[in-house]
């Protein structure tokens, strides 16, 4: 592991150069009737109140301590953050007081992030079926009877087997870089990993891309087990990559977002549950028709507000939820995976106009 830690800045150097060739070439228009599409930015700055203070709370659910935020009165519409790998409710401070005025906003952490208990591999399953069985407990726990669920990478396998259980709760999806298709899967960064789901001891498999091939060239390693090649993604390397990938202006992005998500994700026992987690993503490919046909059924009112650059889940796996959504209104962001930290203000101006003009006539 000294080995691996010692080449962070090295792999970060020359990953800054990996072209954006795995976006490829963005398909225009929407496909259904009643879909809006643009990439235009707002340019509304909103903050909430100062009667609505952001709340960080701590509660146990089916034996965990469960750590989320919560702002807003609780008798308005409720919105469900989820958030994405490697980070926790963190990267939805700044979101949550542009919302908290006219939403009840609750943002957990899972366990084995964040603030929320981490219990080792061995004491509990990291699956996402069992991540998503704590948020359902979760919300039952605090007395969530519907809400509007913003989804994002990890965020969205959690909230689409909540969906797909309980559709009756959902009044709406907010999609950020949340993927649900193949086509989002379908580059360079998920080739290894699908070859991990295949066979944790792969060696060398899916690692010759124009992505890998520098992270094997930086460890100087040319027959790189997978698994180890995916020790890189909890590098204080690979986050600060994935906070400033894709971004317009890496000043904007504060160093604070990787030294925060760093510091928890280097805790004892942290890599092991990263690792099992990589290993679970696989079982979500094959529920991506379940979900896909939960969407067709029940057409939630749905807002993508999707950071265009990003090169783990490209936006390629935007335009896929045209195919099945017709209350829906898209938008492709110039930033990157992370696309709250650049562009939180037009995201926020996004979800309230959203509301008001698509899911209260449906709600």
């Amino acid at each position: 592991m000294t080995r691996f830690k010692q080449t962070f800045k090295k792999v970060l150097t020359i990953l800054a150069v990996v072209p954006f060739g795995l976006i490829g070439t963005l398909m225009a228009g929407a496909i259904a009737s009643n879909t809006t599409e643009t990439t235009a930015e707002a340019k509304t700055t909103i903050t909430a109140p100062a009667s609505y203070p952001t709340l960080h709370k701590t509660i146990t659910v089916d034996g965990l301590d469960i750590f989320y935020r919560e702002a807003g009165p609780k008798d308005a519409p409720t919105i469900l953050l989820l958030h994405g790998f490697p980070t926790s409710s963190h990267m939805f401070r700044n979101l949550i007081p542009q919302l908290s005025d006219r939403f009840h906003v609750v943002a957990p952490d899972y366990p084995g992030y964040g603030n929320s208990s981490m219990p080792t591999v061995d004491e509990f399953d990291y699956t996402f079926d069992n991540l998503a069985k704590a948020m359902e407990s979760f919300t039952q726990k605090i007395g969530l009877k519907t809400y509007s669920l913003y989804l994002m990478d990890y965020g969205a396998p959690i909230g689409f087997r909540l969906a797909v259980a309980h559709p009756e709760r959902v009044q709406g999806l907010i999609i950020q870089n949340g993927n649900a298709y193949v086509e989002g899967i379908d580059n360079n960064f998920w080739e290894p990993i699908r070859e991990y789901w295949a066979d944790r001891k792969a060696i060398n498999k899916g690692l010759d891309n124009a992505f890998w091939k520098n992270v094997k060239a930086a460890y100087k390693q040319p027959n790189m087990a997978n698994e180890d090649a995916l020790r890189f993604l909890v590098t204080l390397g690979a986050t600060q990559w994935q906070y400033t990938n894709g971004v317009r202006n890496k000043e904007m992005i504060s160093p604070d977002n990787w030294h925060v998500t760093q510091r928890l994700l280097d805790r004892k026992g942290n890599e092991a549950i990263q690792l099992q987690l990589f290993y679970s993503y696989g079982s979500n490919p094959s529920l991506y028709p379940t979900w896909q046909e939960y969407l067709r059924k029940y057409q939630p009112p749905t807002l993508i507000v999707w950071g265009q650059n990003d090169q783990i889940f490209p936006a390629e796996g935007a335009h896929p939820y045209k195919r099945d959504l017709k209350n829906l209104e898209f938008h492709l962001l110039d930033t990157g995976h992370f696309a709250l930290e650049e562009d939180g203000e037009i995201i926020a101006q996004h979800i309230r106009r959203f509301f008001d003009q698509r899911v209260a006539s449906v709600n």
